[in-house]
């Protein structure tokens, strides 16, 4: 085929969408307009260039032409490009008589607006059921706020969410403990919904995500003039904006000790002074605190102030990981998947093999993995039922390991076993320190076990 012929080059670039042709190698022959200014990459950046290259690189973030090239069949999948902007990449393979793949054209489509608008809507229909609860609560209508929830009746949710419809009668001090992922703020906003604060303001700030002086005027506020680039008529703080309401505090483990000491000022005299100001305000505000990290702990190591800890921890709320509630794994699965689905215009199943990796993983990023996860395979899944084949590696291996158990030893299906959460381990913690001590064996152990099973391998 000749990629130079000008009939063809007119015809390609008279499309909107990008494309992207490379040979079996996966070597690039040819772009389009289209995509160099999609990418912002010209046609002499990349063809010639195989695609592992371009990836290694870091030019684009994965390429779906290769994992085309290795199994045979048309596939989709979100790639980032070094711009920043967020593509839906789709791949066909062309055969040649022989059966074997002889070239793979690539439409590229940009996803980065439709994203944006889409994360706007979310946030406008979020805040709009946050409304509508909030007026049906104040006029006495208290409703079940767990009916919607996929979990509400299985007994691990279940008892979170009793212990926080039991709090929320009341200006307690909560503090809810978990992985990251588990869904403290879940927990945060169903407790603001269920008490009588309900119609003014929830307000949540991560103390891990911002430098202290940052967080100190996000959280008090300041007034005019108070620090260099402080804005000219000052700025009230979440605690004012909140008056009333609730402030959720996330990560308060990664509060700074001199802004723990005002914290606990606001907690013991219902009042603080804004950065810069000389008079003190006064503040009616609800402070439900969330953290990931053993607060008790940071204590004795002097990194958490022992009378802000208990002050917080009135009413300490566990909510266990995932991976301790897997009863819970595919009722959330199949709500999340009807939740894209009718976003997105699909009508994607589970296939049998990717529902079984999926419950026997063990979700080390807790919930918000899993609403990642069903998400992307419903805008990059290309056919009807979601396969094995669809999910990332980490999340197939467990799966077809098993798959080799049957009709063994039961001295090697133990091995087996073991294999396989020591090979979990090192990928959630990285270092075999790490591994062996969730694993409750010394690192010697687990080391000596990796290098007998690679002589047996």
């Amino acid at each position: 085929m000749d990629f130079d012929d000008p009939s063809f080059r007119e015809l390609l670039d008279a499309l909107h969408d990008g494309v992207y042709i490379t040979d079996a190698d996966g070597i690039t022959l040819k772009v389009n307009r289209a995509y160099e200014r999609l990418t912002g990459l010209r046609s002499e950046d990349v063809v010639g260039q195989h695609m592992q290259a371009l990836v290694e690189q870091g030019v684009i973030s994965q390429s779906v032409s290769l994992r085309v090239l290795k199994e045979g069949r048309a596939l989709s999948m979100m790639q980032s490009v070094s711009q920043g902007k967020r593509l839906l990449v789709s791949g066909t393979p062309i055969f040649a008589a022989d059966g074997r793949v002889r070239y793979v054209v690539s439409t590229v489509r940009d996803m980065t607006e439709l994203l944006r608008m889409k994360h706007e809507r979310d946030e406008l229909q979020q805040l709009k059921q946050l409304r509508n609860s909030a007026a049906r609560l104040h006029a006495g209508q208290r409703e079940d706020l767990l009916d919607a929830s996929p979990v509400a009746d299985h007994p691990a949710s279940g008892r979170v969410f009793a212990q926080a419809r039991q709090v929320a009668a009341s200006d307690v001090k909560v503090l809810l403990q978990g992985e990251t992922g588990v869904g403290k703020t879940l927990v945060a906003q169903y407790i603001h919904k269920a008490s009588a604060r309900t119609a003014q303001p929830f307000l949540a700030l991560n103390c891990g995500a911002l430098p202290e002086n940052l967080i100190e005027a996000e959280l008090f506020g300041y007034v005019p003039g108070a620090f260099t680039g402080a804005g000219s008529k000052g700025k009230r703080g979440l605690l004012e904006l909140a008056h009333q309401g609730t402030v959720f505090l996330d990560e308060i483990g990664d509060l700074p000790l001199a802004l723990q000491v005002k914290l606990l000022k606001v907690i013991e005299e219902s009042r603080f002074i804004p950065v810069g100001a000389l008079e003190l305000k006064e503040v009616d505000v609800r402070i439900v605190t969330a953290t990931h990290h053993d607060l008790r702990k940071m204590v004795e190591e002097g990194r958490f102030r022992a009378d802000l800890y208990y002050r917080l921890n009135v009413v300490p709320i566990h909510i266990p990981a995932l991976r301790e509630r897997p009863e819970e794994i595919q009722p959330l699965l199949d709500f999340y998947l009807a939740e894209f689905n009718q976003r997105y215009g699909r009508s994607l199943e589970w296939g049998l093999e990717a529902l079984d990796a999926l419950i026997d993983y063990d979700w080390p990023g807790n919930i918000r993995e899993l609403i990642n996860l069903v998400e992307r395979l419903a805008v990059t899944c290309t056919g009807e039922e979601v396969e094995l084949l669809d999910l990332p590696e980490e999340m197939r291996v467990s799966s077809l390991d098993a798959a080799d158990d049957s009709l063994l030893p039961l001295r090697k299906q133990v091995e087996n076993l073991e294999r396989r959460q020591i090979r979990k381990a090192l990928l959630q913690y990285k270092t075999t320190r790490e591994a062996a001590k969730v694993l409750g064996v010394s690192q010697a152990t687990l080391v000596q076990k990796m290098k007998r099973w690679e002589q047996d391998d």
